[in-house]
This record gives structure tokens, C-alpha cells and sequence, in this order.
């Protein structure tokens, strides 16, 4: 069992450590809300899909709905559009080094529907989750299973609450507030960059389907 423990603790963080949009946004709302506190909504959002993702794709359920194509290919449209408008919302929101004027902070509702976003209609994530520690999963059984998929939930848990913290640290240091002007809008090209290469492969899985046809 301490095996599996370790195993899912190493495989967990090997997935969740590269810069990606998830993690860009959690960091980004720890730095920019006025309290820490303030951005619990989007770090508890976050750990719970992640509960969910993973625990689906252990369970194989995940899987098996992946393999509807009309549903796969709605999930990275829908992803699409979505990482577009809110990597808009949050450049829109950086604040300005040279003005008195202080953006608003994302409420808690955007801070989940965002949060939500980037865990559950992020395919590049969910596939990751399937392929990688659902396919993992499969070597173990009984509590070893359970062991191993703990573990990696924890993983999701510590990880989020870490990035927040380290967005408010930024936040102490950076009174002059020209770092968090530059980190909402790196937030933001990040994001389009993930919604980009999610449009690329729509593209590419899409012109393969329609050869397939007209053959």
C-alpha cells in the first residue's frame, strides 16, 4: 500500500506542477483578491473537480464517456469559446501600475464558473487525467486502489492551496502593484494559449473526420 501511496504522490505531481490554466488562474486569484480568504471559491473549485476527474477516471466512467465523439468534440468547443472570453475577463481586470483607480477583484460566482472552466472544460486536463492516472490505476486493486487514488486527490488539494498562498505572498511583496499588473495579464495569454491549441486540434480532429466521410 505505501507503494501505491508514492506511486500516486509522484505521478500526481509530475501532472499538476507544468504551467498550465488551471494552475495560472488559481495563483492569479490568490495574488489578486484583497484577502486570501477571498480566493477560497476558486481554490475549493478547483480541488473538487479535480476529486471528481480523477476519481471518474479511476472508476473507468470517464473513459467510457470520452468515447461518445459528439460529446468529446462539445466539451472542446464549448472549452474553446470559454478560455477565450475569460482569459478577456481577466486581462480586463489586470490592474494598472499607473492608475489610482484599483480593478474590482473577480466575485465568488465568476471565480467558480472560471474555476470550473479551466478544470472540467479543459480536455487537454481530463485527457491527462484519464490516460495517464486512470490507466495507472488499473495495476492496483482493493485499498492498494483506494491508496492510490487518495493520494492523488491529495496532491490536487495541497497543490491549489499552495499556489493561492504564493499568489497572496507575491501580493504582500508587490506593493507598487506592477507585478500583479503583469502577472493578470500573462494570466490571460496563457489562457488564450491553451484555448488556441485547443481550437488547433478541433481543427485537425475535425478535417480528419470530414476526409473520413467523404471517402
Amino acid at each position: 500500500m505505501l507503494a501505491a501511496i508514492i506511486h500516486g504522490w509522484v505521478l500526481a505531481f509530475g501532472l499538476i506542477i507544468p504551467l498550465g490554466a488551471q494552475n495560472v488562474f488559481i495563483f492569479n486569484q490568490g495574488a489578486l483578491q484583497p484577502k486570501w480568504s477571498r480566493s477560497l471559491p476558486a481554490v475549493l473549485t478547483a480541488s473538487v473537480c479535480d476529486t471528481l476527474l480523477i476519481a471518474l477516471a479511476v472508476a473507468g466512467v470517464s473513459l467510457v464517456v470520452l468515447k461518445l465523439a459528439w460529446l468529446k468534440w462539445t466539451l472542446f468547443g464549448v472549452g474553446f469559446f470559454f478560455l477565450l472570453y475569460m482569459g478577456w475577463n481577466i486581462w480586463q481586470s489586470a490592474p494598472d501600475p499607473h492608475s489610482e483607480k484599483e480593478r474590482t477583484p473577480l466575485p465568488p460566482v465568476k471565480q467558480i464558473t472560471f474555476a470550473l472552466s479551466v478544470s472540467l472544460l479543459n480536455p487537454h486536463a481530463i485527457l491527462d487525467t484519464i490516460g495517464v492516472i486512470g490507466t495507472s490505476s488499473l495495476q492496483y486493486t482493493g485499498i492498494a486502489r483506494w491508496a492510490f487514488t487518495l493520494s492523488c486527490i491529495l496532491v490536487s488539494w495541497v497543490w491549489f492551496f499552495g499556489l493561492s498562498v504564493a499568489g497572496r505572498a507575491v501580493r504582500t511583496l508587490d506593493t507598487g502593484g506592477r507585478w500583479l499588473h503583469w502577472i493578470n495579464c500573462l494570466s490571460a495569454l496563457i489562457i488564450w494559449g491553451v484555448a488556441a491549441m485547443i481550437g488547433q486540434q478541433l481543427i485537425v480532429e475535425l478535417g480528419k473526420r470530414a476526409a473520413t466521410t467523404s471517402w
